[in-house]
């Protein structure tokens, strides 16, 4: 009874091991292209697709053509324009004749034309206006504004790109150990299972390697479904079309010695893009203050106008004779009295400079934080790795000799089953350690504002 038992389990574990390595072979078939992507290439490709990305570099232009929109005014500005008149009924109209004086001296005419046309050329030129003197001084910090915006977005997509590649690379390896271990497990129990049927171990022995060996190929199985959707986050950040396949391509003895950084390093708050965008806003502020100051000054313009003027009571000679006209001068606006409305909008952007001031304060706290947290982060993980490669060594040794031990009959299987516990718990912790390591190297080069991003 106990040996039909034993080869019923043994079957089904063979059956369910079929099935897992099918789905697993099917998994890997259905990603496979010929594309392999290193971290590098990655990046590069999504610094010309990221739609968010693009999105901040259309911003650039667009704030260029505001700008340029802006500072339009500053050209001279020519019009032209024309009024038709017909009188249906000849009355009293002011024009260029008179015909007699009115009681009290006033004058007064009778129109000597039915039919009136008087075509307008004018141009003006501004000599001084705020506006457009505060557009000339905050064109180039506008222009500075939108490229450090950009920048923030490369920041942030290497930053995240460069987290989710790593993730897909551990997945990958923990798949790698996953099948090591399966095989492995799966000799073990083999060898339980026999050695049971010839009587050397108990049958409570294949069984608990058929557990462990099941086990193994679970988490195998789920390795294998989450690396699915971690490519198509990659993608997403990539801006990778999505009916289209690589895979990722990288030396881990190359990402090992990437882990190092200069943990020496000074903090530089300038070197932080959120810090560089605060001074833009607050010199744009100040920029701003100005202008409510120079609003007190009168605005300024240079004009000239010419006229023809075309008058005749048959409209089809109105355009027979004319008489030509132009003039030139200055035109000057000065503001006396707006509600005091400029003093309080002089007040305002002068308490919104101070409240920049804070900020910048806040701000330097913040990344302050940021950094320390970050420089506490890597160094954590960067001594875990050592400690963790040091573990992987000698649970690999142990394992050898806690398993030769069992073949012999000196150990019980449960010393096996712990051992291959903490050899599989030690190589993957070996690879958490690793990529936490490199992740929390990005951290740290960003909250240093040091992270390249291109």
């Amino acid at each position: 009874m106990k040996s039909a038992t034993g080869q019923i389990l043994l079957l089904a574990t063979h059956l369910l091991g079929l099935s897992v390595a099918t789905y697993a072979q099917t998994t890997t078939n259905n990603n496979t292209d010929n594309s392999y992507l290193t971290l590098k290439q990655c990046i590069d490709y999504a610094l010309l697709h990221q739609p968010a990305l693009n999105q901040a570099l259309i911003n650039e232009d667009i704030t260029k053509a505001n700008n340029a929109i802006s500072l339009a005014g500053w050209w001279p500005q020519v019009n032209a324009s024309g009024s038709l008149i017909h009188y249906n009924q000849l009355g009293l109209v002011p024009t260029n004749q008179t015909t007699g004086s009115t009681a009290g001296g006033a004058t007064s005419s009778q129109a000597r034309f039915i039919n009136t046309f008087i075509p307008q050329l004018s141009a003006s030129q501004v000599l001084f206006n705020p506006s457009l003197l505060y557009a000339i001084k905050g064109a180039p910090l506008y222009i500075k504004q939108a490229q450090q915006s950009t920048s923030n977005t490369k920041i942030d997509l290497v930053s995240n790109l460069s987290k989710s590649f790593y993730s897909i690379l551990l997945t990958i390896k923990q798949i790698e150990i996953l099948k090591e271990d399966t095989t492995r497990l799966g000799k073990t129990f083999r060898d339980a299972y026999y050695r049971y049927k010839s009587g050397i171990a108990d049958e409570t022995d294949y069984e608990q390697a058929m557990i462990t060996l099941n086990n193994s190929r679970t988490q195998l199985r789920q390795a294998n479904e989450n690396i699915t959707p971690l490519y198509a986050g990659l993608k997403q950040l990539m801006g990778y079309p999505d009916d289209k396949q690589f895979k990722v391509s990288f030396d881990t003895l190359q990402m090992i010695k990437a882990i190092d950084i200069d943990t020496l390093q000074q903090l530089a708050y300038e070197k932080r893009i959120e810090y560089q965008q605060l001074q833009t806003q607050r010199h744009l502020q100040h920029e701003q203050t100005r202008y409510y100051q120079f609003a007190f000054i009168p605005t300024a313009s240079a004009f000239y106008n010419y006229n023809l003027g075309f008058q005749n009571n048959q409209f089809s000679n109105l355009f027979s004779d004319y008489t030509p006209s132009s003039y030139l001068g200055i035109s000057l606006n000065i503001p006396i009295f707006t509600g005091l409305a400029r003093i309080r909008n002089l007040n305002k952007s002068r308490l919104q400079e101070k409240l920049i001031d804070w900020g910048q304060t806040d701000l330097k706290s913040q990344i302050n934080k940021e950094y320390t947290t970050a420089l506490a982060g890597y160094k954590s993980n960067r001594y875990n790795f050592e400690l963790s490669e040091k573990n992987v060594a000698t649970a690999r040794r142990a394992y050898f000799v806690v398993d030769l031990q069992y073949k012999q009959g000196i150990v019980a299987y449960l010393n096996v089953i712990t051992a291959e516990s903490n050899l599989i718990t030690s190589e993957i912790n070996y690879l958490n350690a690793l990529f936490q390591t490199l992740s929390s190297k990005i951290d740290l080069e960003k909250a240093m504002g040091i992270l390249p991003s291109n």
